[in-house]
């Protein structure tokens, strides 16, 4: 009987969490929207989903012990604004839009999943990438510049020196040509002001000029011909999800970076700078694995 009692109890904590109501709520609805909830659904048939609007949510309100996903920044400001809303998680915002609309205010019962590569994971693909570089270059503007903290943390834990330098908003090359003279690449960051398509093409001919890589700042410019960087595409927004929901919103944190990930990189690019990098596939699954240790 006292080797039963333990038994039932570990038994009992394994099994699934009764089936709760998720709610997606955006300003809009659309085509897409609706596919990416209906993907959801088809990996938990236990639980009840529906779309509903920040208006319709004001009509009928939901229940307590309902889950609301926000899937767009003015919704977000809409639920930060709400005393009587359900447990929330707010997916691919990133972390300047969330400075912008929070402007310091608490936010309890919301969780932000940041939509920006996380500073350690990009750090660590950099060193995967070019193994004997010491010092990491990063362009910061005004708006960006409470990240720096996570990105020296970064480097500091990897035993990597992070050179800063501020972007100069009248055009002037100085902080860059600066920074690529005392760095051995240069770490994108997400700060739209700073990497944009106006913006991209001189900045990598700079980098590419002086034979330093560009990791980042997403994947969106590894098109555009940075080196590579880390996302989360469709599917591990769909896992990363799964997981959250399997949680008790009690334990569900102010923020947090997504956990499943894969890695993009520009082979053209990598060529034409000498590396000999290994494929996107290899390289995700080395960065995952240091995250599991």
């Amino acid at each position: 009987m006292r080797r039963l009692i333990p038994l039932l109890c570990s038994l009992l904590i394994c099994l699934p969490l009764q089936a709760a109501e998720v709610i997606f709520s955006a300003a809009s609805d659309s085509d897409s929207l609706r596919a990416f909830m209906q993907a959801l659904a088809r990996q938990r048939t236990q639980d009840r989903f529906e779309f509903r609007t920040p208006t319709q949510l004001q009509q009928n309100l939901p229940a307590s012990d309902a889950r609301l996903v926000v899937l767009d920044p003015e919704t977000l400001d809409w639920r930060l604004r709400q005393s009587s809303m359900p447990a929330t998680l707010v997916i691919r915002i990133s972390r300047l839009e969330a400075s912008r609309l929070l402007a310091g205010r608490p936010h309890p019962g919301v969780t932000l999943l940041w939509s920006d590569p996380p500073p350690h994971r990009q750090v660590q693909l950099a060193r995967l990438l070019l193994p004997n570089s010491k010092r990491l270059g990063l362009l910061y503007d005004q708006e960006s510049a409470f990240l720096l903290d996570d990105y020296r943390q970064a480097a500091d834990a990897l035993g990597l020196e992070l050179q800063a330098r501020k972007w100069n908003p009248q055009g002037s090359r100085r902080p860059l040509l600066a920074l690529l003279a005392s760095s051995d690449l240069l770490l994108g960051i997400d700060a739209p002001r700073l990497y944009n398509a106006d913006t991209i093409k001189s900045l990598l001919l700079t980098s590419y000029a002086r034979n330093r890589a560009l990791l980042g700042p997403t994947a969106g410019f590894v098109r555009a011909g940075s080196l590579a960087s880390t996302f989360s595409d469709q599917q591990d927004w769909l896992d990363e999800l799964n997981d959250w929901l399997d949680r008790p919103a009690s334990q569900w944190p102010p923020s947090a970076y997504p956990s499943h990930f894969k890695v993009v990189s520009n082979r053209q690019v990598a060529r034409a700078l000498g590396l000999a990098i290994d494929d996107d596939d290899a390289l995700t699954r080395q960065l995952a694995a240091g995250e599991t240790r």
